[in-house]
């Protein structure tokens, strides 16, 4: 199998562990950054237990994207770490905190406020970081002889900053969708409440993206308006995905708008996806620049696709066994 052929299988791997990331771990981040608006005590506890049996496993989709990207394509490590060390740690740091909080409040009555705070904040903070470290993707990265040679803040741009915030607009989107399929009463009630000023707000982020990109990028200019392409199917299905979440949740159906918010995730995804491809390491470098050895590809390839279907059946497993409404005083603690 020759080289070229293993880069595009890699690319594509792990696009689909982060697609799966984002698209899993994304509504329990976006249930994090919801917490100080809920009604009350319960509601907050019905938010941590709809996604107590499966935050943590799906949180095996970063670690496997992280690893095949560092085994597959090292240079972007070599150039990514150094620029985004700090957007990094936050990630990390935030994610840090919101799990010891998933196991300490539950536990925990006299301090129980200050454990909220942590699952609060560790989850905006690690939510921000990611959309950060998306916005400096677009941007590019100065990069000499295969090496970074910018500051250590240079990740952190006004348009970095927008791309943190939308994400966690996203996330809580997400969010605010999963609790209505999850909940039931009062609960769902409010989340039904929150979702379409949250996807206002994510439309008016994207739109204004949509429009500082290609001033960010001009190759992503090129990309989609030197000719008219098929890849603006993937804006207009972003926006009937947009569409099907208001209608739905005027409908007052409970499992649509949380599917029709993936949908508008992955479309949204795939439009960046395809302003960018092949270039892995902006602005210059490929996915085929940033490839290992052959041998390399090949030998962790044959592990990946051994481990691939044992998670994806575990987690289907897992939502399968704790599928159906959380109530109010019921729980998996």
């Amino acid at each position: 199998m020759e080289m070229f052929d293993l880069s595009l299988i890699w690319a594509g791997i792990i696009g689909f562990g982060v697609i799966m990331y984002v698209l899993m771990d994304g509504f329990d981040l976006g249930l994090g950054i919801l917490f100080p608006f809920a009604p009350d005590e319960d509601a907050r506890d019905v938010m941590m237990n709809s996604v107590a049996p499966v935050w943590d496993g799906n949180e095996t989709w970063l670690v496997l994207g992280g690893a095949g990207l560092l085994g597959a394509f090292p240079l972007v490590y070599s150039v990514f770490l150094p620029a985004l060390y700090i957007g990094v740690f936050l990630m990390l740091a935030g994610l840090i905190f919101r799990g010891i909080a998933f196991e300490f409040r539950f536990k925990s009555r006299r301090n129980r406020r200050w454990w909220n705070r942590a699952f609060c904040w560790g989850s905006a903070v690690a939510a921000f970081a990611q959309g950060a470290v998306v916005g400096s993707y677009i941007h590019g990265f100065p990069v000499e002889d295969f090496v970074y040679v910018g500051g250590a803040l240079d990740w952190l741009t006004p348009f970095s900053v927008l791309t943190g915030l939308g994400l966690m607009a996203g996330y809580a989107l997400l969010g605010a969708t999963w609790l209505i399929l999850k909940s039931e009463g009062h609960v769902q009630a409010w989340a039904y409440r929150i979702t379409l000023p949250l996807l206002a707000a994510v439309l008016a982020v994207f739109a204004i993206i949509s429009l500082w990109t290609p001033f960010v990028d001009p190759n992503v200019w090129s990309r989609w308006f030197d000719h008219l392409q098929l890849i603006w199917i993937l804006p207009t299905l972003a926006l009937l995905s947009a569409a099907l979440v208001f209608v739905s949740v005027r409908r007052r159906s409970e499992g649509l708008p949380f599917v029709a918010t993936l949908g508008l995730f992955i479309f949204t995804y795939l439009g960046l996806v395809v302003s960018k491809w092949p270039v892995i390491v902006p602005p210059d470098y490929t996915i085929w620049d940033a490839a290992s050895a052959p041998e390399s590809q090949l030998f962790l390839l044959i592990g990946v696709l051994f481990v691939i279907p044992i998670v994806l059946g575990y987690t289907a497993w897992t939502y399968w066994v704790f599928r159906g409404k959380v109530k109010v005083g019921e729980g998996y603690h």
